[in-house]
């Protein structure tokens, strides 16, 4: 993959990842406009992360970190990458049926593990009915990850990226026909998850078979291959499960503070926004491309692979975690400020933003570092450095809490994240130049940083001369619209007078077409 053909993959997955954010944007502001923040809400939190979580432990992070470069290697070797996709499928449901099985029948005590804080309230009852509904989504969406992880193998990254912009299109539809037609919002809008699951799993199905691949159904089997892929997924498993942990932690100290577990949620909703258009489209693309070069012996060409992939995600997230920093509340307050949603909820909001947008860089950061373990099937040191990060995260979390209150896991959570950063670059050292950004990158870094510094100062500015119109009705919209548009021409402007990117890279990228990308190999 030409560093031209990794940032063509790069925009693809980040075009449908900002279409799926704005959809998630428009979801979760209609949400929080029929529901409020109270018990109905905050169920839907707790009830909607418990498939998330379970998905990111097996499927996004064990399954897909050790079957991704495997796959990829197969594919690039002209081996049997079919049969070996089939076995893990297969071994995959087989799996997650038996766990679905476990939870609907346990689902009070996984709601208490959840969020301790809700017991004797009408929010736990509430969450155990919801959780019962969502949770059979993790079949669905962990086989769904799978099939995106054979696409993203393959350089096929437009389907994959799309699959989530599905689920927030039918999760708006229900709300919106419940309204309508007078019904029950919080019910249509968790039966439309499961529906939604089945809806993406159909979509990537039909797109892996256009690309090529046949899964065949059959029975698990624990084949040399399948024993070599669970030795390299427990590790990460266990490394995915401590940042699940992480998660944990925080909400079930929020669920002790009044609307915290819903305040927290929104804000994490927010920085997923350039979070998911950024580090997650590098990670997608990054880690099959340095699989296939690690394979190829090709050096080189994993190093300017990193470097670019780095390159192009920091020009992105630094000046969107200064945003995040600069002008939290008018984001929030345009964003979710409406029905039953208050400018107390948007208060409370805006400091949970601005703390994870000091964090912003470094989860970038981990999705761009953490294929280099990955691509090399080594999952064990990435999961020894995310224990360090639970302990770091879960002694703030819990410690800061009575000093300072519900915001504790906020600054645990940023916190956590920059000790996982600084673990995952010292740990790439041992691999030599390889695994080191180059001299670019670095030349290029500290301009970057200039380059937001200059666009923060200026939105700041910008921000206190708007503050009228951000406060009226209809005008609000236009008025962020115009106070995002003077931060990127400010941003983009001062960039590349300083030398800390060329505006015809970006161009150049973007003017690869999906289809010529995925059919470049």
């Amino acid at each position: 993959m030409k560093p031209i053909r990794l940032l063509s993959g790069f925009f693809t997955v980040g075009g449908w990842t900002l279409m799926s954010r704005v959809f998630g944007f428009v979801r979760d502001a209609m949400i929080l406009a029929y529901l409020g923040t109270g018990p109905l809400y905050q169920a839907y939190v707790v009830a909607f992360r418990l498939p998330n979580m379970f998905r990111r432990f097996f499927a996004e992070g064990a399954f897909n970190m050790a079957f991704v470069p495997m796959f990829s290697k197969k594919v690039e070797g002209g081996e049997d990458a079919d049969g070996f996709a089939s076995d893990a499928f297969a071994g995959l449901a087989t799996i997650l049926i038996g766990l679905t099985v476990l939870a609907l029948a346990t689902m009070p005590w996984l709601i208490y593990a959840l969020a301790s804080g809700f017991a004797g309230q009408e929010q736990f009852g509430l969450s155990v009915e919801f959780g019962r509904v969502v949770f059979p989504y993790i079949l669905f969406i962990s086989l769904a990850a799978l099939l995106s992880g054979m696409l993203n193998a393959a350089g096929r990254f437009a389907a994959a990226a799309a699959a989530p912009v599905l689920l927030n299109v039918l999760l708006i539809l229900a709300m919106a026909a419940a309204a309508a037609l007078g019904g029950d919002v919080a019910r249509a809008l968790i039966w439309a998850i499961p529906v939604a699951g089945v809806a993406q799993f159909v979509l990537l199905w039909v797109a892996v078979k256009r690309a090529g691949f046949n899964i065949s159904f059959r029975w698990p089997r624990l084949t040399p291959e399948m024993r070599r892929l669970v030795r390299v997924a427990i590790p990460a498993a266990l490394a995915g499960g401590v940042v699940q942990i992480n998660l944990l932690v925080g909400q079930q100290v929020a669920s002790y503070f009044d609307k915290a577990v819903s305040w927290l949620f929104a804000a994490d909703r927010l920085y997923q926004l350039p979070l998911g258009v950024v580090g997650i489209a590098v990670g997608v693309v990054l880690l099959p491309d340095l699989s296939r070069r690690l394979k190829s012996n090709d050096d080189a060409g994993a190093r300017i692979a990193l470097s670019r992939a780095g390159e192009i995600a920091l020009a992105l997230t630094i000046p969107s975690a200064v945003a995040l920093i600069v002008i939290p509340l008018p984001l929030v307050s345009v964003l979710f400020e409406r029905g039953a949603a208050t400018a107390s909820d948007s208060a409370a909001i805006a400091v949970a933003v601005a703390i994870y947008g000091l964090g912003l860089p470094a989860f970038v950061l981990q999705k761009i570092m953490q294929p280099v373990f990955f691509a090399r099937e080594d999952t064990r040191r990435p999961f020894h450095y995310a224990l360090v990060s639970m302990v770091i995260n879960a002694a703030l979390a819990i410690g800061l809490a009575p000093l300072i209150g519900w915001f504790a896991p906020a600054i645990a959570t940023t916190s956590a994240a920059w000790a996982m950063v600084f673990l995952l670059w010292y740990g790439a050292r041992s691999y030599g130049d390889v695994a080191r950004f180059d001299a670019r990158f670095h030349g290029r870094i500290w301009r970057m940083v200039g380059a937001s510094v200059i666009m923060g100062f200026v939105l700041w500015g910008a921000a206190a001369g708007l503050a009228p119109y951000l406060s009226l009705p209809w005008w609000r919209a236009l008025a962020l619209c115009a106070l995002i548009g003077i931060g990127m021409v400010t941003y983009f402007g001062s960039g590349q007078v300083l030398g800390a990117f060329r505006l015809a890279e970006f161009k150049a990228a973007m003017r690869r077409s999906p289809s010529r990308a995925e059919s470049d190999k």
